[in-house]
């Protein structure tokens, strides 16, 4: 028996490792912040400030109109447990599943433009 052989690594010229293209470029670009990086960069702020607005709206235009909708609709006394309105049912559970599913679909949102905007710069 003898010793173990070494273990060598085989390329290919043709490989990535050996011969960087435009891929890197691009990323280069981003990176370094030139002109095109730039575009690249705003472009995608410019997405993530659409979705941020969008998420706001969605929350806060129905947190807005709920006293409106809570103080217009009488409630006979049997709805009122307790001497509270339904006002509080409905600010207790409905108001927080609102803001927790507003927020865990703005992150998967983001995070999916995120990884569309790097998708992309990898790709030009």
């Amino acid at each position: 028996m003898g010793e173990p052989s070494r273990r060598v690594t085989v390329t290919h010229p043709r490989t990535r490792a050996a011969r960087p293209g435009r891929r890197d470029a691009a990323v280069r670009d981003v990176h370094e912040q030139t002109p095109l990086g730039e575009v690249y960069v705003k472009a995608l702020m410019r997405t993530q400030l659409r979705l941020g607005l969008l998420v706001c709206a969605a929350v806060c235009l129905p947190l807005a109109a709920l006293p409106l909708l809570l103080g217009r609709v009488p409630l006979p006394r049997w709805a009122q447990p307790w001497g509270a309105g339904p006002s509080w049912l409905v600010l207790g559970l409905p108001v927080y599943l609102l803001l927790v599913a507003a927020g865990a679909w703005y992150v998967r949102r983001a995070e999916r433009n995120e990884r569309e905007f790097d998708e992309h710069v990898r790709r030009s």
